[in-house]
């Protein structure tokens, strides 16, 4: 079992920017490939940003290229991710999960967070 606690959230003003932060319980974290997803009121879950273990390699959502990075430090079992130039539209409940291989589909992600509220105003 991996824990995962979301960090980082809150309320922000159009144009600024938050980390959230993704901490996990257990060393083996390292293996584990991480994504972000967020999920709007009145909308399903969307994929944000995910990275492999070794955090070589990352994808994006397209509204949030250029925008967001995730990165990782395998050494504190925690996955960050960047917001920049944050946008209403970016408001959600951001989400922190691990799979043993990378995807964009939230259904192949064995671990979850408990989730971090993102609030944007314009």
């Amino acid at each position: 079992q991996v824990q995962l606690v979301e960090s980082g959230g809150g309320l922000a003003q159009a144009g600024a920017s938050l980390r959230l932060s993704c901490t996990a319980s257990r060393r083996i974290f390292s293996t584990y490939a991480v994504g972000w997803f967020r999920q709007a009121p009145g909308k399903e879950r969307e994929f944000v940003a995910r990275i492999t273990s070794s955090g070589m390699n990352t994808d994006y959502r397209d509204s949030v290229k250029g925008r967001f990075t995730i990165s990782r430090d395998n050494a504190y079992n925690t996955v960050y991710l960047q917001m920049n130039s944050l946008k209403p539209e970016d408001t959600a409940i951001y989400y922190c999960a691990a799979a043993s291989v990378v995807s964009t589909d939230s259904s192949r992600y064995d671990y979850w967070g408990q989730g971090t509220q993102v609030t944007v105003s314009s």
